[in-house]
């Protein structure tokens, strides 16, 4: 009798050159609201930032993408694989360190390493012992009894190890000195340079701006913008210091399109930009500029905008207020 090949029905789909896909995904926990609608798409080879306070629907997303929650409605895809039933074959091409960490505290980080290897198939832990070099991390001691910061280390190793084609990290940074935070990101982008995807989830806004490609906001759990970092911080605002040879005339930005918050005090001007800068820099010509300062909208000024509520978020911006000191 001749032997029946099973099919693989993965082979029958072509590949998305994403590395996460969800449709409409949504979870309900009884009436308490996890995430709604979210819809997403993340290629493959990037650095995406998942921004948003506690509560907001970071991990219930990410539980969703591992299959360690099951959506009440929607669908969800990591790595051209269906998370209802190809979740194991998931797993093992990713890797995953969880925002709240539970690794066997007994062991040390050098047992772990070791036991996680063997339950992967004996993968070779060079590169794990690598990465723990590089990250300082306390390999001797019970894991029990690390610091937050230590514990994270040895998570982050856990998780890289394998050279997973899509990491996720949720809040993976927690207790990280700032030395071992710059060795991290290295390590991310290194990640994203050799073609695999890092899913970034976190509240430290810092951290995600100097990583990511793009960014996605989520609001009391609904996507509410994804956008490339560049993008995202050429809508925000600006603030912009003239400091000029004489006194300021108080019509020097009066119309000037995206101005707003204008300060004047004697021969310097303090005024806040919508948009581009050009128009304000323009205005500011018509008299010898002394001096011209920039402080660079941060992703913390642009999150805070994304997530007021849904009256803020309506309401127009602002006229255009001046103030004048002296």
């Amino acid at each position: 009798m001749t032997d029946v090949q099973p099919i693989d029905i993965r082979a029958r789909r072509p590949a998305s050159g994403l590395a996460v896909e969800t449709r409409e995904l949504t979870k309900w926990y009884g009436r308490n609201r996890g995430i709604l609608d979210v819809s997403l798409e993340v290629p493959r080879g990037e650095i995406f930032g998942f921004l948003g306070p506690n509560g907001s629907g970071k991990s219930t997303t990410i539980r969703l993408l591992l299959d360690l929650i099951r959506p009440s409605a929607g669908t969800a895809r990591v790595l051209d694989l269906d998370v209802a039933t190809e979740s194991l074959e998931i797993r093992h091409r990713t890797g995953y360190v969880p925002g709240e960490l539970a690794l066997y505290g007994s062991q040390s980080g050098t047992a772990a390493i070791r036991y996680f290897a063997g339950l992967r198939g004996g993968i070779d832990t060079t590169y794990a012992f690598e990465l723990a070099e590089r990250f300082r991390a306390d390999l001797d001691r019970p894991i029990g009894k690390l610091s937050t910061g230590n514990k994270h280390k040895v998570a982050i190793v856990l998780a890289l190890m394998h050279k997973p084609e899509l990491l996720v990290l949720d809040e993976p940074s927690t207790g990280l000195d700032p030395l071992v935070q710059q060795e991290f990101q290295a390590v991310l982008r290194e990640t994203r340079d050799e073609g695999r995807t890092v899913f970034l989830s976190s509240h430290t806004l810092a951290e995600v701006e100097r990583v990511t490609d793009r960014v996605g906001i989520i609001r009391e759990g609904r996507l509410v913008v994804v956008e490339r970092l560049s993008d995202l911080k050429a809508k925000a605002v600006r603030h912009l210091e003239f400091e000029f040879d004489r006194p300021v005339p108080a019509g020097l930005f009066d119309g000037v399109e995206g101005v707003r918050d204008i300060r004047i005090e004697g021969r310097v001007a303090n005024i806040s930009v919508e948009g581009m800068v050009d128009p304000a820099v323009r205005a500011a010509s018509a008299l010898t500029i002394v001096n011209i300062s920039s402080v660079e909208a941060d992703l913390d000024e642009i999150f805070l905008a994304y997530y007021r509520g849904e009256t803020d978020a309506a309401t127009p911006s602002p006229a255009r207020e001046v103030t004048h000191v002296g």
